[in-house]
């Protein structure tokens, strides 16, 4: 592998950067976005992989760690051909990463930027392929939410979508419902831009921004900033002027403001195949010769960083080849290892000792004659008494000052004598009891009101010097005092009128605004809604909620953060013929957050749906998170 790659690509490693990352060493910067840093790293058998690290701020979130944890164990699903695989995660680290297969080629975005729009047959090719991986992917209940030029890499047998489903899980953080929008304003769908839906088709709409980007060299609907882009979305037709004509029918149909007026993804694929003038067979010449050349680039990676050397150990046991040295001189003793870098007492036995401790010595006794050949200890080192084991050279066997262990009690070796208190030990018991009575002074000086009861705060304070000095502990009233001050302010409440739930459908209260979504394959149970409708044959109609607890509340009590707070009739599902219209139900869910739903009736039996209405007012983050 040659030595020289191009720098754009595979940038070093700053000082803010980690060296490693859940175990794999990093070894360049592949590049970085709106959820965190992207680098390239390798398995323990060579094979490179590209690692997000998601951003602090995502981190700290409670919310975005437990939909980033379901989105990556979806992912782990998607097995595509022209999807990059997830090969590791960790979504409970301080800060969560996910690792996927490394694709040596540039994204659509980089492609088109340095070599202008693609060619009718290797835009047809694209759009096949990204077709099928949006297939693969929505078969896995994921909706990939931010569908764009970069999130495209075109690899040399065909293009690889990544990223998908992740955004999914920044989408209803604290900050993204404080203004940080998800996803990219210029391949936004209309629904999505207004009102937040997402649906399968809102990915189609997006594969027609991606085809008109690749044919035309720019977006559909123009530059500039953000605002603008998306009311032209919502608003306006896009700008397909210098869209080749054979392409036009397709991209109009995707980009159709109505999702119900969008093809599906076989239709998309069907129509590709009828527009090519050949069969449409992905090979390595499937790119224009420019673009293929950033491919060879791409494959002249950094080389994996080095492991470090492991750390010399301790000096081994000497041989006997040693122990025939000559004795050093006392006059000039090897220094004794620092009590940091070694423990101060040897390992101890395989079985502890039964009989107490003896006292230490008032004054250091001689040194054992050591063995012949074997050096003389320094100063301070005590040789272990008989059937101790002695310790390696360089391994103290204790601290100067500080006593040695006792031995085994074994048969024919006497019990040690008592314990007794030396000089030593009754200075130090003197300034412990000194130190003691300082603190229960101080403590009772402070001034929270436990100055008027010096004589039970000394106590308290005594009672606690010896294991955490003269810190006061959580107990104590300054800390008491300290925590009624610190409490957590009300959030402002997120009032949604008219939200239609359908059976089987379920609502997050961290999105904003709360949108219905299905529970997958597996039903309701799937993400663990905050609040859900379900339908049963046997068990009949009901509301419940995977994530919290609900409570209906009596017509004499108004629906309120603090009744919400204050109840304590809670259960985790509710039948629907105890609600009426107008009922007013308090929802908490586990993430923290706390809402008052108001029933507003059922679909009518005409109606070709089941599903019901609901009022919601949210307060997020009104409650510390719980831990599982």
């Amino acid at each position: 592998m040659s030595d020289t790659h191009p720098a754009e690509l595979f940038q070093p490693l700053g000082q803010d950067d980690p060296a490693t990352v859940g175990g794999y060493r990093l070894s360049a910067v592949l590049g970085s976005g709106g959820m965190g840093k992207v680098y390239l790293s390798y398995t323990l058998g060579g094979r490179p992989v590209a690692l997000k690290v998601i951003r602090p701020e995502f981190s700290e979130d409670a919310e975005f760690r437990r939909r980033f944890q379901q989105e990556v164990r979806a992912a782990q699903r998607v097995q595509g051909l022209y999807t990059a695989p997830v090969i590791d995660f960790d979504t409970d680290g301080a800060q969560p990463w996910l690792a996927t297969a490394y694709v040596p080629g540039p994204s659509l975005a980089h492609a088109v930027s340095a070599h202008g729009r693609l060619p009718l047959r290797s835009v047809l090719l694209l759009t096949v392929g990204v077709a099928e991986a949006l297939q693969v992917i929505h078969g896995a209940d994921i909706v990939h939410r931010d569908l764009k030029p970069a999130n495209v890499l075109l690899a040399s047998d065909g293009p690889r979508v990544i990223d998908f489903g992740i955004a999914r899980a920044a989408d209803a953080t604290s900050l993204t419902s404080s203004g940080v929008s998800v996803g990219t304003p210029a391949f936004m769908a209309p629904e999505q831009a207004s009102t937040g839906t997402v649906t399968a088709a809102t990915d189609v709409f997006a594969l027609g921004q991606i085809i008109a980007f690749a044919a035309i060299g720019a977006p559909a609907y123009g530059d500039g900033n953000s605002h603008a882009i998306l009311y032209r979305i919502v608003h306006e037709d896009p700008d397909l002027s210098a869209l080749p004509a054979e392409l036009k029918p397709l991209v109009t149909r995707c980009l159709s403001r109505d999702p119900a007026g969008r093809p599906s993804l076989a239709e998309v694929i069907e129509m590709c195949h009828a527009l090519s003038p050949e069969p449409l067979r992905q090979g390595e010449d499937w790119l224009p010769k420019a673009v293929a050349g950033s491919i060879t680039e791409r494959l002249r990676l950094p080389e994996p960083a080095r492991t470090p050397p492991p750390q010399p150990a301790a000096a081994p046991t000497p041989t006997p080849t040693e122990l025939s040295a000559p004795a050093q001189p006392p006059t000039a003793p090897a220094r004794p290892a620092q009590p940091a870098d070694f423990p101060l007492q040897p390992p101890a036995p395989a079985y502890a000792p039964t009989q107490t401790a003896p006292a230490a010595p008032a004054a250091a006794p001689a040194a054992a004659p050591a063995a012949p050949g074997y050096p003389t200890p320094p100063p301070g080192y005590q040789t272990p008494p008989p059937g101790y084991p002695t310790p390696a050279p360089g391994y103290p066997a204790a601290a100067p000052g500080y006593p040695t262990p006792p031995p085994p009690h074994q048969p024919g070796y006497p019990p040690a004598a008592p314990q007794k208190s030396g000089p030593n030990g009754r200075i130090i018991a003197a300034g412990v009891i000194g130190g003691l009575i300082g603190i229960a002074v101080i403590v009772s000086l402070l001034p929270d009101g436990t100055a008027k009861d010096k004589g039970s705060s000394s106590s308290a304070a005594g009672n606690r010097g010896s294991s955490s000095g003269a810190t006061p502990g959580p107990g104590s009233s300054a800390a008491q005092n300290q925590n009624k001050n610190q409490k957590r302010p009300d959030p402002t409440p997120a009032t949604y009128q008219g939200i239609d739930i359908t059976a089987d459908y379920q609502i997050m209260l961290a999105d904003n605004p709360p949108r219905p979504t299905s529970g997958g394959s597996n039903g309701v149970h799937y993400n663990h809604g905050d609040l859900f409708y379900s339908t049963d044959m046997i068990l009949g109609k009901k509301l419940g909620t995977d994530n919290g607890k609900l409570v209906v509340l009596n017509n004499a009590q108004k629906g309120s953060l603090e009744t919400c707070r204050t109840e304590t009739r809670y259960t985790e599902e509710i039948k629907l013929d105890q609600l009426g219209d107008g009922t007013e139900i308090c929802v908490l869910s586990d993430a923290g957050h706390i809402a008052v739903a108001t029933y507003r009736g059922k679909s009518d039996s005409k109606d070709a749906s089941d599903y019901i209405t609901v009022d919601l007012t949210v307060w997020r983050g009104a409650e510390d998170p719980k831990k599982h």
